[in-house]
């Protein structure tokens, strides 16, 4: 094993060694345009997230400081997760991008459902975590978010991986 530090791109593809679920964060920005204000979701595909506590219920995720998503995510300090199933790459791909538009949600019949705290979530999704921000710390190039989850729900499904730069599937069970 080498005693050198990685180049950025060694340990990106050491990085990609480790099989990783994909979520969509979703954050709600209420923007005035005139008369009634207008709710407008942002969200981010993100395999950067964890669990980090049974008590209280903590989870993180890390966005990067030039993400669209960052301003939002320190105001409202809180923040839906959707993790997305086997298949819906097309969200994963979407969200990725950095320029969203109603018509493209519409076309690939992109959802949404509020919590009572105003959080957006992604229907269709195996599962759904409305999440409150406790802690945010920079490091690096991203901001790592802590959360208390504040609600879940599980629909059930086979979920999105993500292995060695690829979109993979869970193999049948034996």
């Amino acid at each position: 094993m080498s005693t050198h530090p990685p180049t950025p791109e060694e340990f990106r593809r050491a990085l990609g060694q480790f099989a990783t679920g994909v979520t969509v964060v979703t954050v709600e920005d209420t923007a005035s345009s005139g008369a009634p204000p207008r709710s407008q979701v942002h969200g981010m595909t993100a395999n950067s997230f964890t669990s980090v506590s049974l008590e209280p219920l903590l989870v993180l995720i890390c966005v990067d400081l030039q993400a669209k998503i960052l301003p939002l995510l320190q105001k409202k300090r809180r923040f839906g997760i959707s993790v997305l199933a086997a298949e819906q790459q097309d969200l994963s791909r979407y969200f990725a991008r950095s320029e969203k538009s109603p018509e493209a949600e519409e076309r690939l019949g992109i959802r949404y459902r509020w919590t009572e705290n105003g959080i957006p979530l992604v229907e269709g999704t195996i599962a759904q975590m409305a999440c409150q921000v406790v802690a945010a710390h920079v490091s690096g190039d991203h901001t790592i978010f802590v959360a208390e989850v504040q609600s879940a729900e599980i629909q059930g499904g086979e979920p999105l991986l993500f292995f060695r730069g690829k979109y993979r599937r869970l193999a049948p069970e034996s």
